[in-house]
């Protein structure tokens, strides 16, 4: 067995210990039941702790069973999931709330889990073993961190093959007990996320496993996980229009596929346009401005695209396209995050 094996084997015990009594409490660790540690996976995808709590809450508040998700209205559903972003994960999540709900229950399954929509490796192992017990090992950004750390790995954790082996490599030694295979996942991830840290140097003295860890021993903890770097994210320039009519803006539906899509937008152009360019596109949805208001300015960056937006806030008159709505408050239509800074403007507009 060489010296990167016998530091993994040695891990279980005291990263166990460690786990249960640093652990933070997260609801969705007291519980064994797999939908809501599914819904919960499924929130943090992309997505930090503190973000998913609120959302957490009140998404099982108004669908507290499997059965309550799959039955609910799209737009209700779009609704609580605003501002998470990643809104295909809020489809997914009803579509196999739909085929769980038909089946009578979830699977038990690894295999099983696998094959529900929106459900990758990483998720299907972490219900897997939070809910059943089972010995299958669950690899995301903090694991990968912890164990080529641990290890002493320098192969790019960005790369299929390396993802692989380090997942071959935590199912190893995975614990044989049921209450410690519940827990061991969730405990390689609170040990990333709250001592062996990105972004900065790993917190070794508070390591349950730094003893172990090769990557402090050799001096090379800070230089790992080894990534390739992204690619430069494309950059699109938008104008959007914050439309006031009778007391009421304008709303339009996003593409059926697609970023964002079939979500509610303010209506907008590619490009930044100047007041004369943004007042003729205006005209050409039929519309007539009759007093500019306020022009601002956002950004929103998403994997890989980043939006950089002009907007006007202007009353006008006359019909306009037959697919924008006219809505004096936008409780009830899912507008997402990207256009938060105009949510607000509008918002302020139709109370005044």
């Amino acid at each position: 067995m060489n010296e990167n094996d016998m530091t993994l084997t040695r891990l279980p015990p005291p990263l166990l210990r460690w786990y249960r009594e640093n652990a933070r409490d997260l609801p969705w660790r007291n519980t064994r039941d797999p939908y809501r540690i599914w819904v919960s996976e499924i929130m943090l995808q992309q997505t930090r702790v503190a973000a998913v709590l609120g959302y957490y809450a009140r998404f099982l508040e108004a669908f507290p069973t499997v059965e309550a998700l799959a039955a609910a209205p799209e737009e209700r559903l779009m609704k609580l999931w605003e501002g998470l972003g990643y809104y295909s994960r809020a489809r997914n999540l009803q579509r196999a709330a739909r085929i769980v709900a038909d089946r009578g229950g979830f699977p038990g399954s690894y295999e099983g889990l696998l094959a529900l929509p929106g459900v990758g490796e990483y998720t299907a192992a972490a219900i897997a073993s939070a809910a059943f017990g089972q010995r299958e090992a669950a690899v995301d950004g903090n694991v990968l961190r912890v164990v080529t750390r641990l290890t002493d790995g320098h192969g790019d954790v960005s790369a299929p093959q390396t993802k692989k082996r380090i997942r071959a490599q935590v199912q190893a030694v995975f614990p044989e007990a049921e209450e410690d295979a519940r827990i061991f996942n969730q405990a390689l991830m609170e040990l990333g996320a709250t001592v062996c840290v990105p972004g900065g140097p790993p917190q070794c003295l508070l390591c349950p496993a730094g003893d172990l860890c090769l990557g402090r021993k050799r001096g090379t903890a800070e230089e790992l996980p080894v990534k390739a770097p992204r690619k430069a994210r494309r950059v699109e320039e938008k104008t959007v229009f914050l439309l006031l009519r009778e007391g009421k803006t304008a709303l339009r539906k996003r593409p059926a596929s697609g970023l964002l899509a079939g979500l509610w937008e303010f209506p907008n152009a590619e490009s930044a346009l100047d007041e004369a360019a943004a007042g003729a596109a205006v005209r050409a949805w039929g519309l007539e401005p009759k007093g500019w208001k306020s022009r601002l300015a956002a950004k929103h960056i998403f994997s890989h695209v980043e939006w950089r937006m002009t907007g006007y806030t202007l009353e006008v008159s006359g019909p306009g396209p037959e697919d924008f709505i006219w809505v004096d408050s936008l409780e009830r239509h899912a507008v997402p995050s990207a256009f938060a800074r105009f949510r607000e403007e509008a918002e302020r507009a139709l109370r005044e």
